[in-house]
């Protein structure tokens, strides 16, 4: 059975992740500059890297269904730059996930394919999608949603290890982005992380860099460019999070559900 998910960012990537090893065939679709943060563990970074492996599943760039098809041999995960996901139109997936986290629907509808799945707040199942999969953090985190919608956003990161805003590193400035720290180094609260047109930015809290911007994106004044942890367990910045397999696990869900019927 063919699945497309929209989007190869970390939480995309955790849901491939567990679809490819319960056996299915996965295209991802991405956009031309990938603004993924938690970028080691997404296969977004295939796009200006041409091949990624995570946790021993490879993730590879491709431009044609032939080459589609040759990474399916292959074993690996191929991802298309498809902004709009046009390359459905040939692939004719069984299953489309819509994991793109805009916190909106940019486009995705129930007809796409016999099964459509939207991840997060945006997306209304029976109406613009079949089932949606909770993506806030918290007791419902994962969970396949078969009436109904998502929790809204609510503008407020999660809580890890007691902190919530502070855990976000955010762009100062218009411009063009450079990391300074790199992905799990330890920095002390005020300390210079990355630089934002020509701008510093400052770490609003002790702890270790579980995500960076790849250098060289431009970045507007305010939008997410890297994250810490307060856990400083290094593994976790180089491992698929809790949050992005428990979701993937919802979709995992949803879509054996689909195979025996029960969706």
């Amino acid at each position: 059975m063919k699945v497309l998910i929209k989007g190869a960012g970390d939480l995309a990537t955790g849901i491939a992740y567990r679809l490819y090893q319960a056996g299915y065939d996965i295209l991802m679709t991405e956009i031309p500059i990938p603004t993924t943060v938690r970028r080691i563990v997404a296969f977004s970074r295939v796009v200006y890297e041409k091949e990624a492996v995570i946790e021993g599943v490879r993730g590879v760039l491709v431009h044609t269904m032939e080459e589609v098809k040759k990474a399916h041999r292959e074993g690996a995960v191929p991802v298309i730059v498809d902004e709009k996901a046009d390359i459905g139109d040939i692939y004719a997936p069984e299953v489309v996930i819509d994991a793109i986290i805009a916190k909106e629907n940019l486009g995705t509808t129930i007809e796409e394919a016999p099964l459509v799945i939207g991840v997060g707040p945006g997306f209304t199942a029976g109406k613009d999608c079949h089932g949606v999969i909770e993506t806030m953090r918290g007791h419902y985190l994962g969970k396949v949603i078969r009436e109904g919608s998502a929790i809204p956003n609510t503008g407020v990161p999660g809580n890890i290890g007691g902190y919530t805003i502070e855990r976000i590193i955010r762009a100062s400035a218009d411009g063009e982005f450079l990391p300074v720290a790199d992905i799990g180094d330890l920095v002390e609260k005020d300390q210079v992380v990355a630089m934002s047109g020509g701008q510093p930015i400052y770490a609003l809290m002790p702890g270790i860099v579980r995500g960076m911007l790849q250098a060289g994106v431009k970045v507007k004044k305010g939008m997410k460019c890297g994250d810490i942890d307060a856990r400083c367990e290094r593994n976790h910045c180089f491992t698929i999070s809790d949050k992005a397999r428990s979701i993937g696990g919802g979709v995992l869900e949803a879509v054996v559900g689909y195979e025996h019927g029960k969706f």
